[in-house]
């Protein structure tokens, strides 16, 4: 079920207007006709990426008097960091792979047995 919500999470953040939207609510919640502004489209397209935010768990959303709020809920985006953060050793392991490489063929250059 994890991985359902991350794959939702990656599809809502694959749009470079969704996560414009995200980092506009990190500022405080926001009605569709702010989070609009920015943007060259209408309110009714903002609010179709605020529904792929919504089902991803990236935003909720209230009512206060007559507007409608996005609140961000960043929790989603805690589960990505972790899920990613599977591959940092393998990343961390293949960049000191490189540089002990790297510093091995710079000794061969330097004791002349290099092929430079």
């Amino acid at each position: 079920m994890a991985d359902d919500r991350i794959s939702l999470v990656f599809a809502a953040l694959a749009d470079p207007t969704r996560r414009a939207i995200l980092t506009r609510l990190t500022e405080g919640d926001a009605t569709v006709a702010e989070l609009a502004e920015p943007f060259d489209m209408s309110q009714p397209a903002i609010s179709r990426h605020l529904k792929v935010l919504e089902r991803a768990g990236l935003i909720s959303r209230s009512r206060r008097a007559t507007a409608r709020l996005s609140h961000l809920e960043a929790e989603p985006l805690r589960e990505v960091i972790t899920w990613l953060a599977r591959y940092q050793r393998f990343w961390d392991e293949s960049h000191e792979r490189l540089d002990e490489l790297l510093a091995a063929l710079q000794g061969d250059r330097k004791n002349g047995t290099g092929r430079g």
